[in-house]
């Protein structure tokens, strides 16, 4: 494989669950199959990535009125559609264990366990009120948008979920 042929960058812009495990899907099948693989958390992305729970310490009325309805946490994502107050996401995980796939947490693992590289975009923690702190140990890199384009320069994929 040439250099771009074995790397791939995905962006997680979205912080819902079915997006998320389609997400780490990809990702951890491409770094299965060798290849060096870059996921880019930004805006509500940020939340698969945050600790559970996590506001943040934003410092205007703005920042700390988005952390108190957007409390980070894998656990706490919801679904893109069908969520019904919770229940669409209970009936799908709940499927997933009927068979066997795993849970986003352990993709999680998976993907770290494979190397794929978890970055967070500071432009939008930076928006939304959050620091390094408020994020699992697993975030490689703080980066901005630029660090996002050099890696995208020179992969084979690039994706945007």
């Amino acid at each position: 494989m040439s250099e771009a042929q074995d790397k791939a960058t995905i962006v997680v812009f979205s912080g819902e669950l079915d997006r998320a495990l389609a997400a780490f899907n990809i990702a951890t099948t491409a770094a299965s199959m060798g290849m060096e693989v870059t996921m880019f958390f930004t805006f509500w992305g940020l939340n698969v990535v945050a600790k559970e729970g996590a506001r943040g310490s934003g410092r205007s009325p703005l920042q700390r009125m988005l952390g108190l309805v957007n409390r980070g946490g894998a656990r706490r994502l919801r679904l893109s559609r069908l969520d019904m107050l919770g229940g669409g996401r209970a009936a799908m995980k709940k499927l997933m264990r009927a068979y066997r796939m795993p849970s986003l947490e352990e993709m999680m693992a998976m993907a770290r366990e494979l190397g794929v590289r978890f970055i967070a975009c500071t432009t939008s923690m930076a928006l939304m009120g959050l620091g390094e702190s408020d994020f699992i140990p697993e975030v490689d890199e703080f980066a901005g948008a630029a660090t996002y384009v050099e890696e995208a320069s020179r992969s084979a994929i690039n994706l945007f979920i």
